[in-house]
């Protein structure tokens, strides 16, 4: 429901801001004096366009903020499909600079104008007697028999089952598409295959043939200066392993002068033992070292074959070959075994097309089973608006494939005078006509369904005496299910409902703006009055207006 509007900048409203009542809500008010203000206001938070040549102070942005109560509307799920912070109590702002920027915002998170009108759309039904809404919307018309079925946990389990059914077909499809290609493609994924497969590749083989022809060609370099690194270490006359054992026998005769000798000559010591090691690996590797001319040849004749392949197939490693060795068995394997995957993933849809259609047909006899109720009572509510001749048909017709909904397109078919042919609401029916039909058809729904808040924007025109009051009075049944704003210049309406709100004029400065204020009891039977009877109302019409009130016991 609607909580709480706040209105800043719009029109002829400087600052406005209005607390809604969860039953029936009345707005009354001169004509002119701003109460459709007030609902193109409302329908900026609803996603609707906007223009600055609007605004009440063309220096100011305008902002618009609407505060519902959306627990029952079971709305977390598009909250969390639009990554927006789920609240009980959700804030709807839309501001609007002098340039004409719009920007959006749901608990104080931004967000494009679309996603607020798909949420608005979910909190707040405008009708008015120049529109017909949803009335003639197929998908609206169905929800009208499913509410009166009271099917819901049957109709989410076949939605689902159903969303799951889809994702599986095109699943299959998918599969179908992959093995249709893989087999024309078998023949040349298959060669690829063998051609690396031949190959034998290792993951860092390219890197170790590199490394070792790179010793290969420098064989001779190689071994000249290991040569000479081992002579200067061991061999020449000045080695260094030499003069070190001589270091060591002089220290050797100072440690019985001076204990720290001692230590210097045992880490000296190491240090020999630690370069005869070096030396020793030093000659190991020379000897190791030569020049091989046939294993350099298979070698660059190994690297060849590397390079051609990574060059062919565009990559720069072994290991990329080797993935792409992976990719080309699993392809092999979809065209060779596909096949298996498709029938089986075929036999499990026509299972799940079978358990659809059961619960399809389940749906359709429900349905079948409401739509005389639907008939019934909305024509005996339309009767009591003043519309008796009035006729309804539903048709629910079956159709050959399963749809999100079952196997049912429903078509409502109205006339709203005797002896005229049926035929779809907008076609034969008057803006009033079809407000009243809407009146009818929502009074039904609202009693197994919970619906956003809905408002009336003077629906009873054309209505008069006890029509009007009965036009009232299902306004005030629709209200026990459901936010009702209604917007009437008909007192008989204004009767009803326990919050009356005036919308007026006020000009006694310069400037004149567009004021609202909630009545209270009294104030209600004099505006009431007013409504009978004009701006100076009699003890008559106050009277009356105490009796529309109901205030007489």
């Amino acid at each position: 429901m609607l909580k709480k509007l706040s209105i800043s900048n719009y029109a002829l409203i400087d600052n406005l801001e209005i607390s809604f009542d969860s039953g029936l809500n009345i707005l009354t008010g001169e004509t002119g004096a701003g109460k459709s203000i007030i609902l193109g206001a409302l329908s900026l938070i609803l996603g609707q366009r906007a223009e600055s040549r609007y605004f009440f102070n063309q220096q100011k942005k305008c902002v618009i903020e609407g505060t519902f109560k959306i627990a029952d509307f079971h709305l977390k799920t598009f909250f969390e499909d639009n990554d927006l912070d789920y609240e009980a109590e959700t804030v709807l702002r839309r501001e609007i600079s002098s340039d004409g920027k719009s920007r959006a915002f749901v608990n104080d998170t931004p967000v494009n104008l679309n996603a607020m009108k798909l949420l608005g759309e979910k909190l707040i039904d405008i009708h008015s007697q120049h529109a017909t809404l949803e009335i003639n919307d197929p998908e609206f018309q169905l929800l009208v028999v499913d509410s009166v079925a009271k099917h819901p946990d049957l109709l989410n389990d076949y939605q689902t089952k159903y969303r799951a059914y889809k994702k599986s077909t095109a699943k299959l499809q998918q599969l179908i598409d992959e093995s249709d290609k893989a087999k024309a493609d078998l023949d040349y994924y298959q060669f690829q295959y063998d051609e690396l497969e031949r190959a034998g590749l290792a993951a860092d083989e390219q890197e170790q043939l590199e490394q070792e022809l790179y010793a290969l060609n420098n064989a001779e370099e190689i071994k000249r200066n290991l040569l000479s690194a081992n002579y200067l270490v061991q061999d020449s006359d000045a080695a260094a392993l030499t003069q070190l054992r001589e270091a060591g026998q002089q220290l050797g005769q100072l440690t019985k002068f001076n204990p720290e000798i001692e230590e210097l000559q045992q880490r000296l010591n190491s240090a020999i033992i630690e370069l005869k090691d070096i030396s020793a690996e030093i000659e190991n590797i020379e000897q190791r070292t030569h020049t091989n001319e046939a294993r350099g040849a298979d070698i660059n004749t190994r690297l060849s074959v590397i390079y051609n392949l990574q060059k062919k197939h565009r990559v720069n490693s072994n290991a990329e070959l080797l993935r792409l060795q992976d990719e080309l068995s699993d392809k092999i394997q979809q065209a060779v075994f596909g096949d298996e995957a498709i029938e089986k993933l075929q036999q499990q849809l026509g299972a799940d097309k079978k358990e659809l259609e059961q619960l399809a047909a389940q749906l359709s006899a429900n349905r079948l089973t409401a739509i005389p109720v639907i008939e019934t009572q909305v024509l005996q509510a339309l009767a009591e608006m003043g519309m008796g001749n009035a006729a309804l048909e539903i048709n629910c017709t079956t159709v050959s494939e399963l749809t999100k909904n079952g196997v049912n397109e429903v078509k409502f078919l109205f006339s709203a005078n005797k002896g005229h042919a049926l035929a779809e609401m907008s076609k034969v029916a008057s803006g009033g006509e079809l407000s009243r039909l809407m009146l009818g058809i929502k009074s039904l729904i609202a009693k197994n369904t919970a619906l956003p808040t809905i408002i009336f924007d003077e629906i009873d025109t054309g209505v008069s005496g006890e029509v009007a009051n009965k036009v009232g009075q299902i306004m005030e049944q629709l209200a026990d299910n459901l936010q009702v704003i209604t917007i009437t210049h008909l007192p008989q309406i204004a009767g009803k409902g326990n919050s009356h709100y005036f919308v007026y004029k006020d000009d006694s400065s310069a400037t004149t703006y567009t004021r609202i204020k909630q009545l209270n009891k009294e104030e209600r039977v004099v505006e009431i009055a007013k409504m009978l009877s004009g701006d100076k109302p009699g003890e008559s019409a106050l009277q009356n207006a105490r009796e529309l009130l109901g205030s007489l016991q």
